[in-house]
């Protein structure tokens, strides 16, 4: 089996799911698998990971795992016990081939359905490079992860605090080669490396779990808020009501920045540690979310900024060093991190397209990254958000 745990999953999905459990139990959702690159054919692996989801679907939490949980302290009992009762249910999820091409959907309850997104990421990712490519020359890997490990010491003798965690579950490569990279990582940088996002490999190796909310906590506002210029607001408040201080780090591009900017008033700027990147320049969107907090008077170098848009080793460390002294830096690497090993890394993403039957998207600042399945609907967000903005946020 290539999902062994229940823990081989993004921490993001457990807080959310928390989250859900606590306000949206009745909530309902459909997500959809798309690959972003170009001229992929995953059709012949149907079968396979067929198998391996519905393997999947017989684990259950641990004892040793749920006690792990406990010590998590912005994670509740109440939930801890839910999770007791956990199990993946395959009736949620439908794939195979359509006109040709491999497709992948998942719809139920957002409670029993918001776990499967990383570890079946992590399944197609893997079954792919097993499968359809030659194996990989590990050497050539290793000498990789070698360059990018002698990188982060050497921003020691520039005295640049260059901060990262491990961010590449869902297009590792294979759970063996994550499992190696913390290993080496943990081992050679440890000053360096803040965590992983992975909760087993976090328990595993004894280093923090990272992570907050995801695209799709904001994406479901949009049908379950009251009013859809406010579903961002209301994402974030009942964010902040769920976590009381913890987990404070806002995701920044759902509707794209400028709506976001809108939103982040005074009253979020102060409440949230920071905010992330995840599309768009990051060099401008850093720059300028330093300069709205000090339009709004409050120290940037008390907040963090969080990079993770396809990042490499090189890019984040340039990052750092433009932004030393401005705003504390973190970097959540991902594929460059786990995937870079044989070929090409194939860009696969499964996203929240319809809550409560109403469809819902993520407009985003880079392109090729927008989804929503339902123009109509996209084009009154983007009306919506665009009138907020020009109003500076008056209704």
């Amino acid at each position: 089996m290539i999902i062994q745990s229940l823990l081989d999953t993004d921490l993001y999905k457990l807080t959310m799911m928390q989250g859900v459990l606590h306000q949206f139990p009745w909530a309902t959702v459909e997500y959809e698998f798309k690959c972003r690159t170009a001229g992929v054919d995953l059709s012949p692996i149907v079968e396979t990971v067929r198998k391996e989801i519905d393997d999947m679907c017989g684990l259950r939490f641990t004892r040793g795992e749920l006690d792990y949980l406990r010590t998590l302290r912005f994670l509740k009992e109440d939930f801890i016990q839910f999770l007791r009762l956990f199990h993946f249910q395959k009736d949620f999820v439908r794939l195979g081939v359509e006109n040709g091409e491999f497709f992948l959907r998942i719809k139920g309850p957002w409670l029993h359905t918001i776990l499967f997104e990383v570890p079946v990421l992590a399944i197609v990712n893997e079954i792919y490079f097993r499968d359809l490519h030659s194996a990989p020359d590990f050497t050539v890997a290793e000498k990789k992860l070698r360059e990018k490990i002698e990188l982060v010491k050497n921003t020691e003798a520039e005295n640049l605090r260059f901060v990262f965690s491990d961010f590449g579950t869902r297009r590792r490569f294979s759970r063996e080669w994550q499992d190696r990279i913390i290993a080496a990582l943990k081992a050679e940088v440890p000053g360096n490396l803040s965590g992983t996002s992975n909760v087993l490999f976090a328990k595993n190796h004894g280093i923090t779990p990272i992570g907050t909310m995801a695209h799709e906590w904001i994406m479901a506002a949009q049908a379950l808020g009251p009013r859809l210029s406010d579903s961002q607001q209301f994402a974030l408040e009942h964010w902040a009501q769920e976590y009381r201080g913890d987990l404070g780090i806002a995701l920044s591009d759902t509707v794209g920045f400028d709506a976001f900017l809108q939103d982040f008033d005074m009253y979020f700027a102060k409440l949230f540690d920071g905010c992330r990147h995840d599309s768009g320049d990051p060099f401008e969107w850093g720059d300028r979310l330093i300069a709205h907090y000090e339009r709004l008077r409050i120290d940037p170098r008390a907040k963090r900024a969080v990079f993770s848009d396809g990042l490499s080793f090189p890019k984040a460390v340039e990052l750092a060093r433009h932004f030393k002294g401005r705003i504390h830096t973190f970097f959540g690497i991902g594929t460059n991190l786990t995937n870079d090993v044989a070929g090409k890394p194939v860009q696969i993403v499964i996203k929240l397209t319809r809550c409560q039957g109403s469809p819902v998207a993520k407009i985003s600042d880079s392109p090729g990254k927008q989804m929503c399945k339902d123009e109509s609907f996209l084009n009154y967000l983007k009306t919506v958000f665009t009138e907020k903005i020009r109003k500076g946020g008056r209704p």
